[in-house]
């Protein structure tokens, strides 16, 4: 390239980089190009359904990656475990009792609700119908009742009649109150509440029990996230938005997500200007502008129109 060809290239690339660099660092100017590219986005959004935008099978790729493929060894699980021992330790939490967390009449919304579920009622019956409770029944009252002091033979007597007396009436007691179960339940998470329901967080959590539900959590999520099953549930999903938005314009989907312009424009000002500013500072904005800029005025395609090729 010519020098004078070179030197106008030169020239034209500093004055570019400065513009555009101005146009980023200036707030105003800032944020009319946001609320412009935010508004171009936007316009074309009102046209284009979710299934043109992108495929299914793309977002099926990309929520197996991280759902499944993503590792969650390593800094993951100590950075939430850190968190939650912080957020635990906090003064804050020096006397914050359970009913500031959750009130009398919150709770007790809360639990005619957990009891109302069918889950929680199968699952109450299926417990209270289980031989296995039976066996618990007898097996604590057989702890009472010591026989070890008493004779072989007779020990052994006073333990099958213990067993057939206990299992009779376990079974009885348990069949009286399985139509109850609903009420039970409820009244029994009542009167846990009612017990503690004055009592600080860290009185009922400590820190231990803090850790081990954090490692819990990750070694259940470890395990479940590499399942046939959960494979299966996370594809459904994707399918299921699909089926339910695939012919949905981009714009909807965002009001239907609650995300609207003023959002955008919002944090598109809240984290713009802050970000380029420092950005700015250490001279990242004008290294990266020129760096996108610079191969057009070095190229063949600069030097054919500005007529010196």
């Amino acid at each position: 390239m010519p020098s004078d060809e070179k030197d106008l290239a030169a020239r034209l690339l500093d004055a570019h980089v400065d513009f555009e660099r101005r146009r980023l660092t200036d707030p105003v100017a800032f944020a009319a190009a946001a609320e412009e590219e935010i508004d171009a986005f936007l316009d074309v959004a009102d046209h284009l359904p979710l299934e043109e935008a992108v495929s299914r099978d793309l977002i099926k790729a990309v929520a197996a990656k991280y759902a499944i493929g993503f590792p969650v060894e390593g800094a993951i699980p100590e950075l939430v475990g850190r968190v939650a021992s912080r957020l635990y330790g906090s003064s804050i939490s020096d006397d914050i009792r359970l009913d500031d967390v959750l009130d009398r009449r919150r709770f007790d919304e809360l639990a005619a609700g957990v009891a109302d579920l069918g889950l929680s009622r199968r699952a109450v019956r299926r417990v209270l119908d289980s031989p296995a409770t039976e066996d618990v029944c007898v097996e604590a009252v057989q702890r009472a009742v010591d026989s070890s002091r008493l004779p072989s033979g007779l020990a052994k007597a006073v333990d099958s009649v213990v067993e057939r007396a206990v299992r009779r009436g376990a079974r009885r007691i348990l069949a009286a109150n399985s139509a109850e179960s609903d009420h039970l339940l409820l009244d029994a998470a009542r009167e846990v509440w009612l017990a503690g329901a004055d009592q600080r967080v860290r009185e009922v959590l400590s820190d231990s029990d803090v850790e081990d539900t954090v490692v819990l959590a990750f070694e259940f999520w470890r395990t479940f996230r590499e399942t046939d099953y959960f494979r299966s549930l996370l594809a459904e999903g994707v399918d299921e938005v699909f089926d339910t938005y695939g012919e949905t314009p981009l714009s909807e989907l965002l009001d239907e997500l609650g995300v609207r312009r003023a959002d955008l424009v919002e944090e598109a000002m809240r984290f713009g200007p802050a970000v380029i500013d420092r950005l700015d500072a250490d001279g990242v904005v004008e290294r990266a502008l020129r760096r996108r800029l610079a191969p057009f005025y070095e190229s063949t395609v600069f030097a054919e129109i500005t007529g010196q090729r």
